[in-house]
C-alpha cells in the first residue's frame, strides 16, 4: 500500500520538476533530479524492509510488538492496563484489504498500534486481547 502511495506521488512530482528545469535553464541542470529518483529507488526497497520488520507476539501476561530496521523499538502491553482495543480501516487500506489495530492504555506513552493485518486477523485479535484484558481486571 505505502509502495503504490510512493508511486502515485513521487514519480509525478519527479517528472513535473525535470520538465520545469529543462525548460527554464537548461537540459544539464535536470541532472539535479538524479539523486531524488535515486532516493525514490532506496525508499521502495526501505518500505518493504521496514514492513517486514514489524513483529507482534501474545504472551502469557503481555502482547509484545516489535518494529524498526535501523532504529528497533519494542513495546510491551500488559493485558491488564489496556484499555480501549480497537480495528480501524482507512480508504487505502480497505482498498488493499488490511487493518490496523490500535491499543489504547491509562498511559499515553504506552499506547500501541499493529498495522497491516488482514482484517480476520485483526478482528480475532481484538476479540482475543479484550477477553485477556477483561479476564486480568483491566479497564476494558
Amino acid at each position: 500500500m505505502r509502495r503504490t502511495v510512493l508511486l502515485l506521488t513521487v514519480p509525478p512530482i519527479l517528472a513535473a520538476q525535470t520538465v520545469l528545469l529543462w525548460a527554464l535553464v537548461g537540459p544539464v541542470w535536470t541532472l539535479l533530479m538524479t539523486p531524488l529518483v535515486a532516493l525514490t529507488v532506496f525508499g521502495w526497497f526501505a518500505l518493504g524492509r521496514n514492513w517486514r520488520s514489524w513483529r507482534y507476539a501474545e504472551r502469557a501476561d503481555d502482547l509484545l510488538i516489535s518494529r524498526g530496521v535501523l532504529w528497533r523499538e519494542m513495546t510491551v502491553v500488559p493485558y491488564g492496563r489496556m484499555q480501549l482495543v480497537e480495528v480501524t480501516s482507512g480508504p487505502l487500506e480497505r482498498r488493499y484489504g488490511l487493518a490496523r489495530l490500535q491499543l489504547h492504555t491509562a498511559a499515553a506513552a504506552t499506547d500501541a498500534a499493529i498495522p497491516g493485518l488482514v482484517p480476520e486477523e485483526a478482528e480475532r485479535l481484538r476479540d482475543r486481547l479484550t477477553e485477556l484484558g477483561e479476564a486480568r481486571s483491566a479497564g476494558l
